[in-house]
């Protein structure tokens, strides 16, 4: 896969390892999160909802036999939550407002199913941002862990320059923006 981000990509000859030429692919599955070539997470996001759907189906199925609302809702957090966040740090900085919309209509739906309400999309991308970025900050031997700088007065972390958007909301601009607040 050929990640370019200009307007008008050159067309490149074809790469060849050992006498055998390598497709170049739009799009590839990578530990469970499909990666396009422009980086944008649509194909990801379509496959999430397309499994959270499938699997309200069975949140509505123990409704109709009558579960208690504590069940519904563990039900959810392991069955549907589970789906919705695989890997949310990676994609949710960088997903359009669309896509998280859509994600976050299967969360509301089950929110009507169960009867109660459920944390938001957001509120799960914060929670596991600020965990990773925990674990980060106590390992001393993760590459990343020299981005996560305290300034003088110890309290807060430096935050990091970034010219870009698609960089501003990556994952560890995101962290210690979090972290700080």
């Amino acid at each position: 896969m050929i990640v370019d981000f200009r307007r008008k990509s050159p067309a490149l000859p074809p790469l060849t390892i050992m006498n055998s030429t390598v497709e170049a692919v739009e799009s590839f599955r990578f530990l469970g999160s499909t990666i396009s070539e422009d980086l944008k997470w649509a194909n990801h996001i379509d496959s999430i909802v397309k499994k959270a759907q499938q699997r309200l189906y069975f949140l509505r199925q123990l409704k109709k036999f009558n579960l208690p609302q504590e069940l519904l809702i563990q039900f959810y957090s392991a069955v549907i939550e589970s789906v919705l966040s695989t890997s949310i740090t990676v994609w949710f900085g960088s997903a359009t407002k669309s896509d998280i919309g859509r994600l976050q209509r299967t969360v509301r739906t089950a929110e009507r199913i169960i009867g109660a309400p459920l944390p938001t999309l957001q509120d799960l991308y914060s929670s596991r941002v600020r965990k990773r970025a925990g674990k980060i900050i106590t390992d001393s031997t993760h590459p990343g862990h020299p981005l996560f700088e305290l300034l003088p007065s110890g309290r807060r972390h430096r935050s990091l320059a970034t010219r870009t958007s698609r960089h501003r909301n990556s994952f560890f601009p995101q962290a210690i923006s979090l972290l700080n607040t």
